[in-house]
């Protein structure tokens, strides 16, 4: 979480518009598609890249916003059925097993804003 004075990055939503125990894909750099997405478990949120690391751009949900499986304590890939860890992103099932998804730096703010860095791999 950036200190007093830093950027704020982009805001994506307000923690209260993510469901617990669910996901949320988002486009905040305009590519037309989701790009990333976000899982909140209670007051933690883990933000990734939506690409699946065995076949990099390939997009994890199956449909909108469904980054999950059914019982909602792993993010599955649609279409190769791998299986990740939703705090560690690493693979636990599938054909990318043991590699990981690639982490996008979130916090949430003081007033309940979910921001993440204003450009992929800023500091």
């Amino acid at each position: 979480m950036p200190s007093s004075g830093q950027e704020l990055g982009i805001r994506l939503c307000r923690l209260e518009e993510l469901p617990d125990r669910g996901s949320r894909g988002f486009d905040p750099f305009g590519q037309g598609h989701d790009t990333l997405f976000v899982v909140r478990e209670g007051g933690a949120i883990h933000a990734w890249m939506d690409s699946c690391p065995h076949l990099p751009g390939t997009s994890l949900a199956w449909r909108k916003d469904a980054y999950l499986n059914f019982a909602r304590d792993r993010i599955v890939c649609g279409a190769h059925g791998a299986l990740f860890d939703i705090a560690s992103g690493i693979c636990l099932l599938g054909p990318c097993l043991g590699q990981a998804l690639e982490r996008v730096p979130a916090w949430i703010t003081d007033e309940g804003w979910v921001h993440i860095r204003s450009r992929p791999g800023a500091p």
